[in-house]
């Protein structure tokens, strides 16, 4: 009997393989004739229940994230420009880690649908009363062909089984358009609004 591969050489997420098969994709690997959302960086495959926001940088009112609020839960998505060779998301997640227990938060590492997770418990402080509490979250990364997709899943899909499939399955079905623009690593791909139907 092969001993157990051990959890800090277990691969961190799906195998390329995998990817293709089941999402996150690629531009090149998705179907084109479904109508999805475009938001340059990233495609949204609409359905029924999904809000739409947009993460906007007050300075340079540039967008930097997309945000999803669907079966009772949020999850929040940006596309990262990566290197050929190798993957950031295990990289990344040393820094959230290291960025929560710096908040005076706990987290955990855990193998998920999605490969490895973190599962965090972030502080927060709620209300004008200034009472703080606690806020479930987990950080998902799934490396693709030159680019990186993290995602932060809010809300009931952080422990509800139900909610969670359905959020992971929204995960997978995003699309990535990385293109053919030289990018630093780590740099985020441009998003933008997307088109209104009936302009050209």
């Amino acid at each position: 009997m092969t001993d157990p591969t051990p959890a800090e050489n277990a691969p961190a997420g799906l195998t390329p393989a995998l990817r293709a098969a089941n999402g996150p994709f690629d531009e090149t690997e998705a179907n084109p004739v479904r109508p999805y959302i475009d938001l340059g960086g990233i495609k949204i495959l609409p359905r029924e229940g999904l809000n739409l926001r947009l993460e906007v940088e007050e300075q340079t009112k540039r967008i930097v994230a997309v945000g999803l609020d669907y079966a009772d839960s949020t999850l929040q998505v940006q596309p990262f420009a990566a290197p050929r060779s190798t993957g950031l998301w295990d990289e990344t997640r040393e820094q959230i880690r290291a960025q929560v227990r710096q908040q005076g938060g706990r987290v955990e590492e855990r193998q998920g649908p999605l490969g490895a997770e973190l599962l965090a418990e972030v502080p927060v402080v709620a209300g004008a009363d200034g009472a703080s509490g606690k806020r479930l979250a987990r950080f998902v990364g799934v490396d693709g062909p030159r680019w990186f997709l993290r995602g932060v899943i809010g809300g009931a899909a952080t422990a509800d089984v139900e909610a969670a499939a359905k959020v992971e399955d929204l995960f997978r079905s995003i699309v990535v358009v990385r293109g053919g623009t030289p990018m630093p690593p780590r740099d985020l791909i441009p998003l933008r609004m997307p088109a209104t139907p009936g302009s050209a």
